[in-house]
């Protein structure tokens, strides 16, 4: 399923660079000397990977418990639906409750961070602010942090995150080399979309959890061996 860690993070990063494009805009690169601009790109982006990577893991252990605990690939099928459900309910029903709230003082911190390091140019900086840039609230990580759970093991979470990194990459290079190089109506006409590629997501994470015996797409229900762990499914 990793393809569709890739799909979300190449169509969500048009949602990057309407929440992370003003610190891509701002971003302390030498535009004199190509070579060292590139190397501080690239170490601006390492430093995100690293963060989603970190999380995935977390995240994917996570989910490495439920499958333990017995819920398996109808884990899968549990995922899928909060994707859906998560795009399909008004917003205004989240908006009532501010899940983020008890963080707002860790964010603070970060967004602290972020300015102490946008004032600096070093290479150290560069990958700092890719690395607390990873950890700032989004909603698409979250879809991907939920699509890491289904994957049911820490690596392949980790794995999971960094190729939904590696998908917002060309964006987000663009954003820091060109700037706002993206129209407010077309990055619109794309915010509108994206819900719907989320629902397809979600459908494939359903479809796999059915166990239908569909290669890649839906293999067959994993089965447990006498320690009563789950078979490595190598469909990730």
């Amino acid at each position: 399923m990793l393809y569709t860690a890739l799909i979300l993070g190449l169509v969500g990063s048009f949602h990057c660079l309407g929440m992370c494009g003003p610190i891509a805009f701002v971003l302390p690169v030498d535009r004199k000397k190509r070579s060292r601009m590139i190397l501080q790109i690239v170490l601006y982006h390492t430093g995100r990977l690293l963060t989603y990577s970190i999380i995935g893991l977390l995240f994917g252990l996570l989910g490495k418990g439920l499958y333990l605990a017995g819920f398996q690939q109808r884990l899968s099928i549990l995922i899928g639906i909060i994707m859906i459900l998560s795009v399909t309910i008004p917003a205004k029903i989240f908006n009532h409750y501010s899940f983020t709230r008890p963080l707002y003082h860790v964010i603070g911190k970060l967004k602290q961070k972020l300015g102490l390091y946008l004032r600096q140019t070093s290479n150290k900086a560069l990958f700092l602010i890719g690395f607390f840039n990873g950890f700032l609230p989004c909603g698409l990580v979250y879809m991907a942090l939920i699509g890491s759970i289904a994957t049911g093991d820490s690596l392949n979470g980790a794995l999971y995150m960094f190729v939904f990194g590696l998908g917002t990459v060309p964006m987000m290079t663009g954003a820091v080399i060109l700037g706002n190089f993206v129209s407010l109506k077309f990055r619109n006409k794309i915010q509108k979309a994206i819900p719907i590629f989320v629902i397809i997501i979600g459908l494939l994470f359903i479809l796999r959890g059915l166990g239908l015996g569909i290669p890649y797409l839906s293999p067959p229900d994993a089965k447990l061996d006498l320690t009563n762990k789950p078979i490595s499914c190598n469909t990730y």
